[in-house]
């Protein structure tokens, strides 16, 4: 396996096993560099959002690559502020031009029920989906998903969809696997990815990986990243250092053993990492 290796997403599409997140990196020099430095290491796979409000610059970094665009696999996401039908219409447009690119390979809902919806969340993003279904039979994007979204937000959105979602972006981790929400992703044929893999960092001080790593030779983040993969979950790690970026793809020349994938599955909670953010608080 290979940064350039790929799953096969429920509607045929193949999106690289790895892909390199760009959540809080700063816009401008430090995010387009960083994503030159990561499609240099091999990464074919970049996931950026509207509110990180790095997507010029992110587009600047791919076009600077010289990668062929079909070569690419390209994400970003719908903001809280843009859930209706014209509005997703005009979000999509914005973050293509923004990005340089006249096609998106993966778009998702950022967040089943901002505030400014709250009361009609159901329809906002029936709403928004149907702008996205549009987008995909134009052309204009390739495959549609969610982010951070549970079960009854997925209930939901099928109840109208004529697009099944293919990708359900979540904060998943060995401390916060989100079971519940795994198995529902399992059972409907969407792709669990793990935006923030290695946690919020307290993740390094746990010892019963600091043990599993020094095995392996490897650093705790391979590790973890290697576990997500091990699951069949899609990470997405995120660095601006050019050393980490490349180390952190890494992990395709070993395999960890079916007692030390056990061994990560028990540490649920071990870094003692803040619980997700869930629709009653964000």
């Amino acid at each position: 396996m290979s940064l350039k290796d790929t799953y096969t997403l429920a509607n045929g599409i193949e999106i690289p096993v790895v892909g390199f997140g760009t959540w809080q990196t700063p816009d401008g020099d430090v995010a387009e560099s960083s994503v030159l430095a990561a499609i240099k290491a091999g990464y074919r796979h970049i996931d950026t959002a509207a509110v990180y409000k790095n997507e010029a610059s992110v587009g600047r970094g791919i076009a600077k690559s010289g990668i062929p665009r079909e070569e690419l696999f390209i994400t970003t996401k719908l903001w809280n502020d843009a859930h209706s039908y014209d509005l997703a219409k005009q979000a999509i447009d914005e973050s293509m031009k923004k990005l340089g690119v006249d096609y998106l390979d993966l778009y998702l809902i950022h967040w089943p029920n901002p505030v400014a919806f709250r009361d009609n969340w159901q329809e906002a993003n029936a709403q928004a989906w149907r702008a996205m279904e549009e987008a995909v039979e134009a052309g204009k994007i390739r495959a549609i998903g969610v982010s951070n979204f549970m079960p009854h937000h997925l209930d939901a959105l099928l109840e109208t969809a004529k697009i099944k979602p293919v990708v359900n972006q979540i904060y998943l981790s060995p401390s916060d696997r989100q079971e519940e929400v795994v198995a529902y992703n399992q059972k409907h044929g969407i792709l669990s990815e793990a935006y923030s893999p290695l946690g919020t960092g307290k993740i390094f001080s746990v010892p019963e990986l600091k043990t599993i790593a020094e095995t392996y030779d490897k650093t705790i983040a391979q590790i973890v990243l290697r576990w997500s993969l091990q699951h069949g979950f899609l990470p997405l790690p995120k660095s601006v250092h050019e050393e980490r970026i490349i180390e952190n793809g890494q992990i395709f020349d070993f395999e960890l053993s079916q007692a030390d994938m056990e061994a990560i599955d028990q540490l649920q909670g071990a870094a003692g990492e803040a619980p997700v953010p869930d629709e009653k608080t964000f």
